[in-house]
C-alpha cells in the first residue's frame, strides 16, 4: 500500500527546487553550503522528506529569501494543495527591507513569473538603482509612488500602471500614506 502524499512537503520541495535552479545552484553546491548530502536534498526537493525548522532557516539564508517564503501560513493540507491564496495566508517573500514589505500572491514559487503584493511605507525609498534582466509590470492599488526608470522620473498614482524592461530603476514614497502595488516580474527574482 502506498503512503499518502504529503502535499506540504511536495510544495516545499518544488519551491526549493525552483529557487535553487533560479540561482544557478546544483544539488552539490547547495549541499556544500548547507552541510547536507545530495541524497537528502534530493529527497526534500521530491517531497519525500520534510526538513526541520532549523533546516528551513538554513535554506532561506542560503537561497536569499525570508523563511516565511518557505513556510505556508496555514497548516491545512487543503490550503497547501489549493490554487487559491487567501488574504491571511500570503507568504512574505524576501527579508523585510526598510520601507518595503512584499507578499507572494501565487500559491507557490514554481511559476515562470512572480506576482507580488508590495506595500511601500510612507517616507521610504531606495537610492541604489535596481537593474535586473526581467520584464516587470506594476499596478498601483492605492497611494502614490515616485519611480525613476532609466533616469526619467515619474509619479504613479492609484489606478496607474507601469512597465520596466530591464532598465535601472529606483522607487520612493515621499508621501504620508502607504502605497500598495501589485507587481508582476518575469522571470521571477524571488
Amino acid at each position: 500500500m502506498l503512503a499518502e502524499p504529503n502535499i506540504a512537503a511536495e510544495r516545499l520541495g518544488a519551491d526549493l527546487r525552483a529557487l535553487r535552479k533560479r540561482r544557478g545552484l546544483t544539488l552539490h553546491n547547495l549541499g556544500d553550503t548547507l552541510g547536507k548530502s545530495v541524497g537528502w536534498l534530493s529527497q526534500v526537493e521530491r517531497g519525500l522528506s520534510l526538513p526541520s525548522s532549523d533546516d528551513i532557516l538554513a535554506f532561506a539564508n542560503a537561497l536569499g529569501v525570508a523563511p516565511s517564503a518557505l513556510t505556508p501560513t496555514s497548516a491545512s493540507p487543503d490550503a497547501a494543495a489549493s490554487p487559491i491564496v487567501r488574504k491571511g495566508q500570503r507568504r512574505a517573500l524576501r527579508p523585510r527591507r526598510e520601507g518595503l514589505f512584499e507578499e507572494l500572491l501565487s500559491p507557490d514559487l514554481t511559476d515562470d513569473f512572480e506576482v507580488v503584493h508590495s506595500t511601500f511605507a510612507p517616507q521610504s525609498g531606495i537610492t541604489t538603482e535596481v537593474k535586473r534582466p526581467t520584464q516587470e509590470v506594476g499596478y498601483i492599488v492605492s497611494g502614490k509612488l515616485d519611480l525613476d526608470i532609466a533616469g526619467v522620473p515619474y509619479t504613479v498614482r492609484q489606478g496607474d500602471s507601469f512597465r520596466i524592461r530591464g532598465e535601472a530603476f529606483t522607487w520612493a514614497n515621499p508621501f504620508d500614506e502607504p502605497c500598495v502595488a501589485i507587481w508582476v516580474i518575469a522571470p521571477p527574482v524571488y
